[in-house]
């Protein structure tokens, strides 16, 4: 089995046919179609289906595995730069759209001074579209709500922050200094689906108060749920700092009695070791939530708690 198979096969995962992975990785088609043969051969199964232009259930096998083996070879030159105190290589970061908006700033600021050969990528998404290119080797590591129950994922709470209702300023709620949720149940809202993380912790302190909202719309994104609160169409539970110093004109955050903060992660995987950049990212993502001078109102320190 050699490494240029398995990129092979990564490459038609990822560009759904030969020629596509033939670009990708520089060479043509017919030498593609040979590493697969070889590969195939050698494991006694096909691992491609070269009439849908997909991998088998064979194949996705291989790739998880094979995703793994080239991140850790990527991995070798990145520590190697580590000695020289020159940390070099790509970072794939997962962020969800309601950490991204303080987070991000105060990321890339703080990496182009101290790790400025270090390329990030951010890959912005819900729980439910980052954990799998998480677990797949496509993330390095992510920002995700809490909680995250995939075993071969591992979390350190990064903060805490308030859930609050949020309604512009002619609602008959907004003046409020706080509402209980039998309140709440009086309205239709703006929800994520069910399921997500966010969705379980409002419908766990709803029915510990014995109600039962009602949704309006049901939509995974709370970017996207944030952005039609904001048009008008709608009321909706947020995480605070989603409503930005911009839109406060306009709309209010009102806090929910008896609804615990949302766990905000960060989630690498289990197992493997992961490289220098990797790391470094890590590390600096920490130490700019807190040390952040003027962090999101209803942003805190994570409180003390044990992990899955």
């Amino acid at each position: 089995m050699e490494i240029r198979q398995l990129e092979a096969l990564v490459g038609i995962d990822d560009h759904g046919t030969f020629s596509g992975a033939a670009d990708a990785l520089g060479t043509v088609q017919s030498n593609i179609s040979s590493r697969i043969a070889r590969l195939e051969a050698e494991l006694g199964t096909e691992l491609v289906d070269r009439a849908q232009g997909v991998t088998t259930e064979s194949g996705r096998i291989v790739v998880a595995r094979a995703r793994r083996i080239l991140s850790e070879l990527g991995a070798i030159a990145a520590d190697v730069s580590e000695l020289r105190a020159d940390v070099r290589g790509r970072v794939t970061l997962g962020m969800i759209g309601s950490g991204g908006r303080w987070l991000v700033p105060l990321l890339v600021d703080a990496q182009r001074e101290r790790y400025p050969n270090v390329a990030l990528h951010i890959v912005e998404g819900s729980n439910s579209t980052l954990v799998p290119q998480l677990v797949q080797g496509l993330l390095d590591i992510s920002v995700l709500a809490g909680p995250v129950d995939e075993p071969e994922l591992t979390c350190t709470d990064l903060f805490d922050e308030d859930l609050v209702l949020i309604v512009p300023h002619d609602h008959a709620l907004a003046g409020e200094t706080s509402v209980s949720f039998e309140t709440l149940s009086r309205y239709e809202f703006l929800l994520p689906l069910p399921g997500t993380p966010i969705r379980r912790e409002i419908d766990a302190a709803s029915r510990a108060h014995g109600v039962e909202l009602r949704p309006l719309l049901e939509m995974d994104g709370l970017r996207t749920i944030a952005s039609l609160t904001f048009d008008g169409l709608g009321i909706a539970i947020l995480p605070a700092s989603m409503l930005s110093r911009h839109l406060r004109s306009s709309f209010v955050a009102v806090p929910i009695e008896g609804i615990p903060r949302r766990r905000v992660l960060l989630v690498g995987r289990r197992f493997g070791f992961p490289a220098a950049p990797v790391r470094a990212v890590a590390a600096l993502l920490s130490e700019v939530v807190r040390a952040a001078d003027d962090p999101p109102a209803g942003v805190h320190p994570p409180s003390p708690r044990r992990l899955p």
